[in-house]
């Protein structure tokens, strides 16, 4: 059986070699004669994956040891809540950026708990880019900034990582997590839902600063409170064993692969080339501005949306899979994440190539 290039967002496509992995230790991992999803998240064994996990991620992502690792459970969108809840404490204001449809889902989540200050918006010119810095209207007594660094829908992603001074800068990096390096302490809080480059979906990664912890409200559910889980190791109750561990092999994997400065070269030359050919063209366009394109979510139009259907139909029967853009967009998306190899990069452009020939 031929693997098919998945170009969905999320749960997106994981490596091949971490898949057969996988199934190599389905039914037994290691001689225990268990799979690792029949274990006990107490057992030697499941430690072990779980500390090897925390401690590979900790070396690809560079979390200083001042930072606790936290793997738990719901996804990012279960952090737009247990953000604030953790992080407000008597403070009645946060601080937000709008860029696009996930910073607006977590800045309505976030207006349950406290007043959000949405510092700037690009909405008005179709979250196409990012605004300037220099125009934000921050609060004096904000207890913490929030932006979403890269748009996995709109495929807007920010070239600097924004200073904020004392004020805990926070950010949703579902989408950009492990794709190159990042100083981890310009941020007292990072999360990534697992399912685009770290693994499949049903958890979540946080790294927060220490001194940030045990500031959780009162009303706090425990399944929410960082420092709950991070006095538990991330094991208050029974974890995502199974992801936690398929998460394991992906970070090996990025080990194997020089890691994320490695990948960071690779990720950029895999989204130079596809932008370079949709900008070289009239019958495709992408309608971010340049500065802010995404490396991992690349979205496109056709010169005609009613040939929109016949060319998702020619791409499935190329196994060039879920390249539909999301509905609140239209159009299509290329999601390009960690494990999409550039081969599939050039499959896509040959495919592009020849449907603009035929249809153009």
């Amino acid at each position: 059986m031929s693997r098919a290039y998945n170009f969905c967002a999320g749960p997106a496509t994981l490596p091949e070699t971490v898949l057969k992995q996988a199934r190599e230790e389905m039914l037994d991992w290691r001689g225990t004669g268990m799979s690792v999803m029949e274990m006990s998240h107490r057992s030697d064994e499941f430690l072990e994956i779980a500390e090897t996990a925390e401690k590979d991620f900790r070396e690809l992502a560079g979390v200083p040891d001042d930072y606790a690792v936290l793997f738990m459970q719901g996804g990012a969108s279960s952090q737009f809540a247990t953000v604030p809840l953790n992080l407000l404490g008597d403070c009645p204001t946060a601080d937000y950026v709008n860029t696009g449809i996930w910073s607006t889902k977590g800045i309505a989540e976030a207006s349950r708990y406290c007043n959000v200050n949405v510092v700037a918006s690009s909405a008005s010119s179709g979250f196409t880019t990012v605004p300037d810095p220099s125009g934000w209207q921050t609060s004096d007594d904000a207890a913490y900034l929030h932006y979403t660094p890269n748009e996995t829908i709109g495929g807007l992603e920010f070239d600097f990582v924004p200073e904020t001074g004392d004020t805990p800068l926070v950010a949703d990096m579902s989408s950009t997590i492990l794709s190159r390096p990042l100083d981890v302490s310009k941020f007292g809080l990072i999360y990534a839902g697992a399912q685009k480059n770290i693994g499949p979906s049903g958890l979540v990664v946080v790294a927060i600063r220490k001194d940030l912890l045990g500031k959780a409200r009162p009303e706090t559910p425990t399944m929410m409170n960082y420092q709950v889980m991070a006095d538990n190791g991330s094991m208050y109750n029974t974890p995502a064993t199974y992801s936690w561990y398929l998460a394991g092999l992906v970070f090996k994997w990025l080990k194997e692969q020089g890691g994320v400065a490695a990948m960071g070269e690779i990720n950029r030359r895999k989204a130079a080339k596809l932008y370079d050919f949709i900008d070289g063209n009239d019958f495709y366009a992408n309608p971010i501005e340049p500065r802010f394109r995404s490396w991992m979510n690349v979205p496109f139009t056709l010169a005609d949306d009613a040939l929109n259907q016949d060319f998702l139909a020619g791409a499935e029967a190329r196994s060039l899979l879920n390249l539909k853009g999301h509905r609140s967009v239209g159009g299509m998306r290329a999601s390009i994440y960690n494990a999409m190899p550039e081969a599939g990069v050039d499959a896509l452009i040959d495919y592009m190539t020849e449907f603009a020939r035929e249809r153009g």
